[in-house]
């Protein structure tokens, strides 16, 4: 008669158990540049910012994969934007960010942009 006494603890337990589950995904584990931003939004964001800093600079390419493009040199420094942190990481490993320098979700290709003039576009976009 005490084994019946214990079985409705398991059953509560199971059931809180899967209830703690279900709630897990609202938690607000990870980073700030975990994800859901969009990129459209930070390439507005972080123009304005460099810009305003009194850096040239502009949007170029296609429309969902535009990048700032800084100056008018041969070389010219440029940012490529990412979701996340990650893929910007991930860019990097694949072999495709050679001379960048990831900020948060973006890559900073310096080009032959001069310490003074990349300055205030890595605080642009440390700051986003």
């Amino acid at each position: 008669m005490a084994v019946a006494m214990f079985r409705p603890p398991v059953k509560r337990f199971s059931l809180l158990a899967l209830l703690a589950l279900a709630l897990l995904p609202g938690c607000s584990l990870g980073s700030n540049d975990a994800g859901g931003r969009s990129a459209t939004d930070d390439r507005t964001t972080a123009l304005q910012c460099i810009t305003g800093a009194g850096v040239d600079a502009r949007l170029e390419g296609p429309e969902k994969d535009q990048q700032i493009v800084i100056g008018d040199s041969s070389d010219p420094p440029h940012v490529k934007f990412f979701l996340t942190a990650g893929e910007a990481e991930a860019e990097q490993f694949q072999g495709h960010g050679e001379g960048a320098e990831q900020i948060g979700g973006t890559l900073l290709y310096v080009g032959d942009g001069s310490d003074d003039m990349l300055k205030p576009v890595e605080k642009c976009l440390a700051d986003l």
